[in-house]
């Protein structure tokens, strides 16, 4: 009875002895992962790369910047596309590159251990990673994406149009990358966009051109404008044309129109009119100012008299002479 209570308490006392070595190797388990995970942190924070993503237009500046917190840093290499383009050295700064597009500047503030990375012109071929590799501490990698900003033109000139008719308008934008966003306004008024269509197509050089229709009811006169932008474009490009709307003349309350072709009418039947008139005048005063034949015949005879009588009296005429015999007593 003794040797089996004996056996009982050994049995229980290794049952005990393996929880607690289960739970001193949890809490080993434990610690070492707490261990490796501030270790983690501690060499994340040791680096930083911003931005993470750059979006630019051809030909901008592309800025990223590297800092490190750890001061026993080497070299900085920067690579473009996975291609070495600048390397910095923490003894002696920026090394010569074969890159003439690449520089890098210091922050003042940064103790040297920050670096900003210039590429001074993008082109498209540029587009792609951007990796800083501070050697022996870590490596951190940032995207770089360059789009392109073509043209917009709203197809053709002002267009008229009767109350009513439907008026068609094409907007191009060509040579855009990626494929631009286009909008169309109606008195710097949004056009939903079920209420036009969009296609696109690419041309050479990877470049876009989208093309879009709208439809606009002839109401009023307005400004029709069509606007393409991509999202490096800080504000987008815009063309506009003008859609007049002919034989309408807009009152202040009740928006009644008049038709501009009837006041037209009236306007040319009273030109029309006072011509006329001005006309039978001009004729009546010049007839008034013309001679009857009778007294273009007497006149003649008055001048032919006094000639024939100047003759005979060898140029003296006699003011009281008279052709005509004497009159009576």
């Amino acid at each position: 009875m003794g040797h089996l209570l004996l056996i009982h308490r050994d049995t229980k006392l290794s049952i005990q002895q393996w929880i607690n070595w289960i739970d001193g190797l949890n809490m080993d388990i434990f610690y070492l992962f707490v261990l490796l995970l501030s270790r983690i942190q501690v060499v994340a924070g040791q680096m930083k790369l911003s931005p993470e993503t750059l979006t630019v237009l051809r030909g901008e500046e592309a800025r990223f910047t590297c800092s490190t917190s750890n001061t026993r840093w080497t070299v900085m290499v920067w690579l473009l596309n996975g291609t070495v383009a600048l390397t910095i050295t923490n003894n002696t700064g920026v090394l010569p590159s074969i890159n003439p597009n690449v520089t890098a500047e210091t922050s003042p503030v940064s103790n040297g251990n920050s670096w900003v990375f210039v590429l001074k012109s993008t082109e498209r071929h540029d587009q792609g990673p951007v990796t800083c590799d501070i050697q022996g501490i870590d490596r951190k990698t940032a995207s770089l994406f360059v789009q392109e900003k073509g043209s917009v033109k709203v197809v053709g000139d002002d267009k008229l149009s009767f109350k009513g008719q439907s008026v068609l308008f094409e907007c191009q934008a060509a040579g855009w990358y990626p494929p631009p966003t286009l909008q169309w306004q109606v008195n710097d008024k949004k056009v939903n966009q079920g209420e036009y269509n969009i296609s696109s197509e690419e041309s050479g050089k990877s470049l876009f051109t989208v093309t879009s229709n709208l439809s606009v009811t002839a109401v009023k006169s307005s400004h029709v404008a069509c606007l393409a932008s991509v999202s490096a474009l800080p504000t987008p490009l815009k063309s506009s044309v003008r859609l007049i709307v002919v034989a309408e003349v807009l009152q202040e309350e009740d928006d009644y129109t008049v038709p501009l072709a009837v006041m037209a009418s009236l306007f040319a039947l009273l030109l029309l009119l006072l011509l006329c008139i001005c006309t039978v005048l001009w004729h009546r005063r010049r007839r008034q100012a013309k001679p009857s034949p009778q007294e273009a015949i007497r006149s003649d005879q008055s001048l032919s008299g006094r000639r024939s009588v100047a003759e005979e009296t060898g140029g003296k005429v006699n003011l009281g002479y008279s052709s005509e015999g004497p009159t009576g007593p």
